[in-house]
């Protein structure tokens, strides 16, 4: 929250009142830049530099702070491990602890330019590695090498980033009207460092692209062009391409059937990849900044790009104040009565009695399916 505020929600039970986690030793910090979590840890950036890393098992206390002398630009958390990244000025730190628990730094890289996006290897074993973009470069930062280059192409800014196992997917502007190039999504090997494949042919730039929860050999990017599309990187070529969005999309995520999109104008869309149709869709104010989903459930939030609104001031005490400023996080079930092993489209087991689909502003392809 802009007031310093960060919360720990457990979404197995949304009824209950969220727990405030402590910031550290200096007392009131600053607004909140960026949070993560993963299955062991919770981090948080805030504006003047500070981060706090706090343990899910042990409370409320961080187990860990350290402070950059500037704005972060970028905080990336391991999906699996414990080892942190950040990105400030025209430095990339790592932070992980080693097998006593203790807290180190086992690598700091000084780069040319800012950064626009950084994300940690996922399943690394040992020190950690990251992947960072800085506007028309890329680097891969190992904890016990120099920093290396995997892609520099002078004039070709890198759009959106995303990072699995042993590779890493990342969009990049062209100058299609100059040379009559497209815009495409670039696959590295982590390991080779060697371009892969090169997928996309689009004239809009790709906002966001998702590898590491894509099904093997898949990922799925969105675009400013308003459409969503799934790759297959076997092929090199585009398996689904959707469009449903007002403007552009702002975050993708996929599963081997289904899809969902966020886009700048805060609608989310539940596609059927098989189909190449929209399932349903929901709408709220703000742009759609994360989607999260598995089998059963999915959690969506919206934040708005102005995080202080003129006339907001913290003394007003009128709760209904400037309301529509605020973000909001949604959490759906997709299967409230349905067992897992029941495969049935719910479409199929309707009854037909009453609309049920039109609950909650729900917007369904299908009126009588159920959520």
């Amino acid at each position: 929250y802009t007031s310093g505020e960060v919360r720990l929600w457990d979404t197995r039970s949304w009824d209950y009142r969220a727990p405030a986690l402590a910031a550290g030793p200096e007392g009131t910090p600053a607004h909140v830049s960026f949070v993560r979590i993963n299955s062991s840890l919770a981090v948080a950036a805030y504006e003047d530099g500070t981060v706090s890393v706090w343990s899910l098992l042990l409370g409320r206390e961080p187990i860990h702070h350290f402070q950059h002398n500037q704005h972060i630009q970028a905080l990336a958390l391991a999906p699996g491990g414990c080892a942190v990244a950040t990105a400030s000025g025209f430095q990339v730190r790592l932070e992980s602890p080693d097998e006593k628990g203790f807290w180190h730094t086992p690598g700091t890289f000084e780069i040319q330019k800012l950064v626009n996006f950084l994300n940690l290897v996922p399943d690394v074993t040992g020190s950690p590695v990251a992947v960072a973009a800085a506007e028309d470069i890329v680097y891969l930062l190992k904890a016990e090498d120099p920093g290396k280059i995997l892609h520099s192409v002078y004039g070709q800014p890198v759009t959106c980033l995303d990072v699995a196992a042993h590779e890493a997917a990342f969009g990049i502007k062209t100058f299609g009207w100059l040379l009559n190039e497209p815009n495409q999504i670039l696959l590295y090997n982590l390991e080779t460092n060697q371009c892969v494949t090169k997928v996309g042919n689009s004239t809009g730039d790709f906002s966001c692209v998702n590898l590491h929860s894509s099904p093997p050999n898949m990922l799925v990017a969105g675009n400013k062009d308003r459409r969503v599309r799934v790759f297959d990187v076997r092929r090199g070529e585009a398996a689904c391409s959707v469009y449903g969005h007002q403007l552009g999309v702002s975050v993708v995520r996929m599963d081997e059937w289904k899809m969902v999109s966020g886009g700048e104008e805060g609608l989310v869309c539940v596609w059927d990849q098989r189909m190449a149709a929209k399932l349903w869709e929901m709408h709220a104010r703000h742009p759609v900044r994360l989607v999260w989903f598995n089998s059963h459930s999915l959690i969506t939030a919206n934040i708005p790009e102005e995080k202080n609104p003129r006339g907001s001031s913290i003394t007003e005490d009128d709760p209904s104040l400037h309301r529509k400023y605020r973000g909001v996080i949604y959490s759906y079930e997709f299967s409230v009565d349905q067992l897992a092993v029941d495969s049935v489209l719910p479409i199929c087991r309707s009854s037909y009695d009453e609309l049920t689909g039109y609950n909650y502003n729900i917007g369904l392809a299908v009126p009588y399916d159920s959520i």
